[in-house]
């Protein structure tokens, strides 16, 4: 049977008959094959004149497919006499007996003959086609060379007439996408690369390079050598679209920002360093923060936190989608926002700030043992324990505003960019413009080494020689398309790239495509951040961003309708689950995914502990009152079913699973009911339980 048979395995020496014959074994071949006609042509009495007909049929043959394979004329004389030899043999051996010590004797050495031949006319032949294909490549390199120095030779007579400096051209390397150059020079007279750089319109015009192609010059490998690297297609003018490629990246290995004129990926290294972004308005400077947050989503080390007080614009695509519902993974499950906060509004983006610093402060003092273990001064940043980027949307002007508390988000901002880089929180600020106000604060200068300037054809406001200083030859008018502009880091010096081109769809993909990849923030970062980070996703917290006015005579409740009088948020809370919306109830059961996953915070003290009750703002209302004195409507249920629980209690978000209530209504009411002795309060941390009196 098929099922039961076995494979068996050879015992002796595996040959293959397929492949043609060396030396040695055409030799065997030959000698043996001529012993059998032989001794075949004297048993049965053939005509000796029939062997050596044969070979010379074999002769002939064999000299027509050398010609026809331009064989060396050494191969096809050995081929021809060794056919011609064996077959001599043969026809003497079906004479005389092949079976005599002399015919045996003179086949064994025809046969040493054939072999010794045979090797040599191989050897000659292999070293004659490895002269052929050199020969090849030595014409193919002596035409390229025929235009690389044509090429030499017009760039040494334009930079000498030009810039009046003699250079010597040592290289000169086309680009593989075939859309420029780069030549090594080596400026005569200790001139540097720089004096070569401010000439670069000059050099772009004389070469009659088309808009949007420079001639730049940039370091070579030491101070007496330049690079000068030739554009000579547009690749800026085209739209250049986001990557399909979605893997997995990280902030030690780079991330990708976009592409220069070469055609090559630049990447940014943000371990260590910050970020300016400017471009004015119609720039695709919105697009090139997308493209950032992008590149932080994919990274499996970097939570993104994003500040725009904008209405929150930058970062509301990376979020909406997946509080919404719209987004689902693979096995169904709810897809994480791709960016890990959110602030839009002064409060909320003060939390941030607050948040940040403490996480930085701590972790200062709660990894000293990590950082002795590791011998460094940086902390080791992982998926464990994850860099925090603060990407902060126009961020430059607030550092400029004159306002009091833009004044105060300032002196934060700087703070976090001043004492928090070993601990790994970075900042990414945009700025409209590269103007003396913006790049006059000596932090930025000094910290945010990665620096894009989106021109857009903009002249106002975009001084390049501020935002890239000992950097010549950079004008505005070279990148007067939308998303190209100059990009410098410390690993590249500021040249012409051009910003990907991403998409509503493709955000929506990414932080489907990256949900599950995002790291969580480690425990002691998040017990130092407390409950604003931990209840940043709360209904209360994120109303803004589905707080939609609607049109005039909409949604309005008929008349009669026993739901008249005022609107309270206080009776609206009441609501039960039943008749929730359909956000409101994809809001829960967001958040408890998130308490079951990720929950981090504390929650709050007890009034046993010290803490005054919490005492809601705004008006003094009759149901607010009322809720405080006696509870709400659905207590007496969950007391009931807290006291069946036992000494084991019930956690908040499980309360407010079973009521249908955000976390902050429950957590009101529950403390409440603590204060009144009808329940108790068990802390510990992120386990934190209510239980029954008879319990606790």
């Amino acid at each position: 049977m098929a099922t039961t048979a076995t494979k068996q395995q050879p015992s002796g020496p595996v040959l293959d008959w397929s492949a043609g014959h060396g030396p040695v074994t055409g030799a065997l071949s030959a000698t043996t094959g001529a012993f059998a006609v032989a001794t075949t042509g004297a048993a049965t009495a053939m005509p000796p004149g029939w062997a050596l007909a044969v070979g010379a049929a074999g002769a002939l043959g064999h000299t027509v497919a050398g010609i026809r394979v331009r064989n060396a004329g050494r191969t096809l004389a050995t081929r021809a006499a060794s056919w011609l030899i064996g077959a001599g043999w043969t026809t003497w051996a079906i004479t005389h007996g092949p079976l005599t010590w002399a015919a045996l004797g003179s086949l064994a050495t025809i046969g040493v003959g054939i072999g010794a031949a045979a090797h040599s006319v191989a050897l000659y032949e292999e070293a004659r086609e490895e002269e052929a294909i050199a020969a090849e490549q030595r014409a193919i390199a002596r035409e390229l060379s025929a235009e690389r120095r044509a090429i030499a030779a017009q760039w040494v007579e334009r930079i000498q007439r030009i810039c009046s400096i003699t250079v010597r051209v040592l290289a000169v390397e086309m680009w593989p996408t075939g859309t420029g150059y780069s030549l090594d020079l080596e400026p005569q007279g200790g001139i540097t690369y720089d004096r070569i750089a401010q000439y670069s319109v000059q050099l772009s015009a004389d070469a009659r390079l088309p808009h949007g192609c420079t001639a730049t010059a940039a370091p070579g490998v030491h101070q007496g050598r330049a690079i000068l690297d030739v554009t000579t297609v547009n690749v800026l003018q085209a739209e250049c679209p986001y990557p399909d490629d979605y893997g997995p990246l990280s902030v030690l290995g780079g991330l990708p920002w976009g592409v220069r004129t070469a055609g090559d990926t630049v990447s940014v290294y943000l371990r260590e360093q910050c970020a300016l972004v400017v471009g004015p308005t119609g720039s695709g400077k919105t697009n090139m923060v997308h493209t950032i947050l992008a590149g932080f989503a994919r990274a499996e080390d970097v939570l993104t936190w994003v500040i725009d007080l904008n209405a929150g614009s930058a970062g509301l695509p990376w979020v909406l989608p997946a509080l919404n519902g719209e987004l689902h993974r693979e096995d169904g499950s709810p897809v994480r926002p791709g960016i890990d906060w959110l602030a839009a509004s002064y409060e909320e983006a003060m939390l941030m700030l607050d948040a940040a610093l403490a996480i930085g402060l701590h972790r200062k003092r709660a990894y000293q043992d990590l950082l002795a273990k590791a011998n460094t001064d940086l902390l080791p940043v992982s998926a464990r324990i994850p860099q925090i980027v603060l990407v902060i949307d126009e961020g430059a002007e607030i550092l400029t505003s004159t306002d009091r508390q833009m004044k105060e988000l300032a002196r934060k901002i700087l703070e976090v960019i001043r004492m928090l880089r070993a601990m790994g929180i970075r900042t990414v600020l945009t700025a409209l413009g590269a103007t003396g106000s913006v790049l006059g604060n000596l932090m930025i200068r000094r910290e945010a080494k990665v620096r894009v300037a989106l021109t857009g054809g903009e002249t106002e406001g975009m001084d390049l020689g501020k935002m890239f200083p000992g950097r010549r030859g950079l004008r505005v008018e070279q990148a007067p398309y939308k998303g190209a502009g100059f990009m410098g880091t410390p690993e590249s010096p500021a040249a012409l790239f051009k910003a990907w081109r991403i998409l509503p769809n493709q955000i929506r993909e990414i932080t489907a495509a990256t949900s599950d990849r995002h790291p969580c923030l480690d425990n002691i970062s998040a017990k130092a951040a407390g409950p604003a980070y931990a209840r940043r996703w709360d209904t209360d917290r994120t109303a803004w961003m589905r707080d939609l006015t609607p049109d005039a005579g909409q949604d309005q409740p008929p008349a009669g309708d026993g739901a008249g009088g005022l609107n309270l948020s206080a009776l609206r809370s009441e609501r039960p689950a039943e008749q929730a919306s359909p956000e409101e109830e994809i809001l829960r059961r967001f958040r408890a995914q998130i308490d079951a996953e990720f929950a981090t915070a504390p929650e709050p003290p007890t009034a046993a502990e010290g803490a005054a009750p919490a005492e809601p703002d705004g008006l003094n209302l009759s149901a607010l009152r009322r809720e405080r004195e006696q509870g709400p409507a659905w207590l007496p249920k969950i007391l009931d079913a807290i006291k069946a629980t036992g000494a084991e209690g019930m956690k908040p978000s499980a309360v407010a699973d079973l009521v249908g209530k955000d976390r902050k209504t429950v957590r009101i009411a529950l403390q409440a009911a603590v204060e009144r002795g009808e329940l108790g309060y068990r802390d510990n941390g992120p386990h934190s339980v209510y239980v029954h009196p008879d319990h606790v």
